[in-house]
């Protein structure tokens, strides 16, 4: 059932917009938006709650008046154990007929669900790693059509009011669909067409389908041993469009209308997760695993694997999952270990390092000169996005929070294990 905690009015700020995708409108967590709250708990400056059906770790996107979340009922295969607690596993839900994957629409303004389309999942499906499952992959929408794409290789597209237009079964049609720890890439919407990156080694590929019909519009195969859990995300650069893929052997830009390679740099790295962030004609980038290196990169000409593109490279120290943020000519980041840390954008330097504690598996947001770091307890860190370490407060809601904020008209929308939480203005 629905719980209002507190009646307020919404504060529609001047610069209100959607977020349509995973990371927001830029697809960088950088949100234009001012006036957003810095302070909240589980019962201040709370708008409203709403629970959730079923888990996932996927990040609400909102398009308008309404809040879509994608979510898995019932446990599947976990690679490396199972570190599911009572209330978890009861929590996910046990389905007769298996594991089911939901879609789910809320009203904006105050968490009632709208509606709800559920999905049977593959009979065989693929272990993934403990801390998340097989609805990680965020949707994506054009205002139109909202597009979902689950951790088994099913891609569907319905209208914003809830109405199935297609399905597609990736793991049926290309016999098989996994990647070691499971499937974490979101669907990325270019022009008119909905590209999926299926970089699964021994069956690498990126696809662009028709997003009215969901029929194929192109193909390219990629190298078997590609792998990569990062959503691909398109920078303009001199004119021209550039769709940056983040992979286990190089950072790599295609061309978004087939395909083909562009250009490659940095050298191979395992398990890249987190995506980079550009600003004039500078990509900035994690490589993956635990404690790894991060470059940047200039985006400019053609060519294979070249150390001619890297403006500089720091080799220890990135975040394993979460990816960066952007602002100021400063990089923000924040790792599984719970340290936190700026870096100088111009020279790779470290500005300021900071304890946090805890683990960090959401990505960050900047909003009017505020960073928010979300600790995997349900802890957001708001800090000043400065060149010095100050931190302005600590807002705790004490439920498991895997997932990235959202940002929509004055409203920050955090979604956890239980809830989906609309956190509002003073």
């Amino acid at each position: 059932m629905r719980l209002i905690l507190l009646l307020l009015p919404f504060a529609l700020t001047l610069s209100a917009e959607n977020w349509p995708q995973w990371r927001g409108p830029t697809a960088d967590g950088h949100s234009s938006e001012t006036g957003l709250p810095a302070s909240w708990s589980a019962t201040e400056n709370v708008l409203w709650k709403t629970p959730l059906p079923g888990l996932g770790t996927s990040t609400p996107i909102i398009w308008g008046d309404k809040i879509f979340v994608t979510s898995q009922l019932g446990i599947g295969p976990s690679a490396g154990g199972n570190d599911f607690d009572e209330a978890r596993i009861a929590k996910a839900g046990a389905p007769a007929n298996g594991v089911t994957f939901i879609v789910a629409a809320f009203a904006r303004n105050d968490g009632t669900q709208l509606w709800q389309q559920e999905f049977p999942a593959s009979d065989s499906l693929p272990a993934v790693h403990i801390k998340h499952n097989l609805a990680s992959p965020s949707c994506v929408t054009d205002g139109e059509r909202v597009y979902a794409w689950f951790g088994d290789g099913l891609a569907v597209a319905m209208t914003v009011d809830g109405e199935l237009l297609w399905t597609r079964r990736l793991a049926d049609e290309e016999n098989g669909f996994n990647v070691k720890w499971g499937h974490g890439s979101s669907a990325t919407l270019y022009e008119d067409s909905l590209l999926l990156l299926v970089d699964h080694p021994g069956h690498a590929y990126l696809l662009a389908v028709d997003p009215v019909t969901g029929e194929d519009i192109w193909r390219k195969n990629r190298e078997e041993t590609s792998r990569s859990y990062t959503t691909p995300f398109v920078i303009r650069h001199d004119g021209s469009d550039q769709l940056v893929i983040n992979t286990s052997n190089y950072v790599e830009a295609v061309d978004p209308t087939n395909g083909d390679s562009i250009w490659r740099v940095g050298e191979p790295n395992r398990v890249p997760v987190s995506t980079p962030v550009f600003h004039d004609g500078i990509l900035y980038s994690g490589r993956g695993h635990n404690s790894g290196p991060f470059l940047a990169v200039r985006v400019d000409g053609e060519g294979d694997v070249s150390d001619s593109k890297m403006k500089w490279r720091v080799g220890t120290g990135a975040p394993y999952i979460s990816s960066f943020v952007l602002d100021q000519g400063v990089i923000f980041m924040a790792t599984e270990r719970g340290i936190a840390s700026a870096i100088d954008a111009e020279t790779g330097e470290m500005l300021w390092r900071q304890r946090l504690g805890g683990a960090f598996s959401a990505s960050p947001i900047v909003a009017d000169g505020k960073i928010y770091f979300t600790q995997e307890t349900g802890k957001v860190f708001v800090i000043e996005a400065s060149r010095q370490y100050t931190l302005l407060n600590e807002n705790a809601i004490d439920e498991r929070t895997l997932a990235s904020p959202a940002v929509s008209n004055g409203t920050i929308f955090l979604r956890t294990d239980d809830n989906l939480w609309a956190i509002g203005p003073r």
